[in-house]
């Protein structure tokens, strides 16, 4: 008998039977189930089970943590409970039944942002390079950078930024085709219409403020300003929207046999006309307003209280998916800061220190419980690759697996992260670029903050750590967190 088949067999009877099954599928570390009813699921029963690590609800589906062994666990279920093997992508669709208005909005946020992750990542990286040489004075005795005392690196210096121009100021291009690829419209078009955003011929986003004469189209009775949204999020997700909308529907309306040729004309060109005279303006407007909001309040006199609610609040965000929606307004800050000699707008991005800083603080949590449980080989099979994917910023095996089981691991990450914050925004720390979380986040702070950044990385390092012993020794912080649950 499989080790797995005793474990499946309770999970299938505790979660309500074949027949409640509408859709089941994995990712690396949890079984996805779309329940025809849910409340049919015994939670309680369900993680005592000895594979199980936890449960939680997200985006309409019931989740179950299982860890590395997920893959070969799902096998062994779906046989048993004679279901078929389901890809992600259905899985999503049906569990969009499950939710409500807002989560149904979260999660087509998600799906446009998510494709466009490794890219930010990448993207991220390299600019943090930049920064480590080219403008941190590190060498004859903190007065050059490395680039002023080597050609080879002000030739790296200078190539590497081909690459992350082509991320950040182009990034209209990947929304635009995000979203036609969410909407299921023609994707081609949608990198067609990200391109009419960003085209050399357009007088350049950064440009504008100070040009002396802003380009138009005169078309005899009207003039259109030619000014590009380079790294503009809003007017890109407007964009890719209003044409997904009108390609989807002309292909309800046009006849088969002409539809190759007017559906891509007649959905492509009216967009383009909509994006240079409305959506553009109207979308850089919003952003620019949703970006000095944000700004003003964490550069207040004040910007401590909201970076101790932020710094508090986003690891529960991360728990019901809310946390998408600060992916625009922290692409929007940071897109104003890729090159220091193109700012017009703002300093950079306040957020991102803040995220990097909160998912150190949720792996330094799970350290601790390392520590509190060092003697159970089977614990350290999970929270041992957890801490460590954690510090490098992917924080689900961390939160479901170990924080969010015992509890109160969760909690003294929410107070590491509160303090951390408050120290970051404090202080006035800044960041070029959105990149990798966790510890590798310190590449992306501009190099005047770097120094400051560091201590607060130690904070969200030993406040956690030391809260989560204390925690546990002491037997408080034993939040119920069934709330957060519901809400996703």
């Amino acid at each position: 008998m499989s080790k797995y088949q005793k474990p499946a067999n309770e999970l299938l009877e505790h979660i309500g039977g074949s027949d409640n099954i509408s859709v089941v599928t994995h990712c690396s570390t949890r079984m996805r189930f779309v329940l025809n009813d849910s409340k049919k699921a015994n939670v309680d029963q369900i993680e005592k089970i000895d594979l199980v690590k936890g449960t939680f609800t997200q985006a309409g589906q019931f989740q179950v943590i299982i860890g590395n062994e997920v893959s070969s666990f799902y096998n062994e279920f779906i046989q048993l409970a004679g279901v078929s093997d389901t890809s992600k992508d259905e899985a999503k669709v049906a569990a969009k039944q499950n939710m409500n208005w807002l989560q149904k909005a979260i999660s087509h946020l998600a799906d446009i942002f998510t494709p466009l992750i490794p890219a930010l990542v990448v993207g991220g990286l390299i600019l943090g390079f930049r920064n480590v040489i080219g403008d941190i004075k590190l060498l004859e005795d903190g007065t050059k950078t490395i680039i002023e005392t080597s050609q080879f690196w002000t030739g790296v210096h200078s190539f590497l930024w081909l690459i992350g121009e082509a991320i950040f100021h182009f990034l209209p291009v990947g929304i635009t085709w995000a979203v036609a690829r969410k909407m299921g419209a023609s994707q081609i078009l949608g990198i067609v219409l990200g391109i009419t955003l960003v085209s050399p011929q357009l007088l350049n986003a950064y440009g504008v403020a100070t040009a002396t004469e802003i380009p138009y189209w005169d078309f005899g009775f009207a003039q259109i300003d030619m000014i590009g949204y380079q790294a503009q999020v809003i007017p890109a997700i407007l964009a890719g929207l209003v044409f997904s909308w009108l390609e989807l529907k002309l292909r309800k309306v046009v006849p088969n046999s002409i539809s190759m040729i007017v559906v891509p004309f007649l959905s492509l060109v009216p967009t383009v006309l909509l994006a240079h005279i409305v959506l553009g303006p109207v979308g850089w407007a919003i952003g620019s307003w949703v970006s000095d909001v944000v700004y003003s309040g964490l550069t207040s006199g004040i910007g401590w209280l909201f970076a101790a609610v932020f710094g508090f609040v986003y690891a529960p965000l991360v728990i019901t998916g809310l946390h998408h929606m600060t992916n625009a307004i922290d692409l929007q800050l940071m897109t104003n800061a890729i090159d220091l000699q193109l700012m017009s707008e703002l300093q950079g991005t306040p957020l991102w220190p803040m995220i990097a800083l909160s998912n150190i603080a949720q792996g330094s949590a799970v350290l601790a419980m390392i520590y509190i449980n060092r003697k159970n080989e089977a614990e350290k099979q999970v929270s041992i690759p957890a801490a460590i994917s954690c510090y490098l910023g992917v924080t689900e095996p961390a939160m479901f697996g170990i924080n969010l089981k015992y509890r109160y691991p969760f909690l003294a990450a929410m107070t590491g992260s509160l303090i951390a914050a408050v120290i970051s925004v404090g202080s006035g720390v800044m960041a070029n670029s959105i990149g990798v979380g966790g510890l590798p986040g310190i590449l992306s702070i501009q190099p005047q903050f770097m120094l400051t950044f560091a201590i607060a990385m130690l904070v969200a390092i030993i406040v956690p750590f030391v809260l989560t012993i204390v925690f546990a020794k002491t037997n408080t912080g034993n939040i119920s967190l069934k709330s957060f649950k519901k809400a996703s």
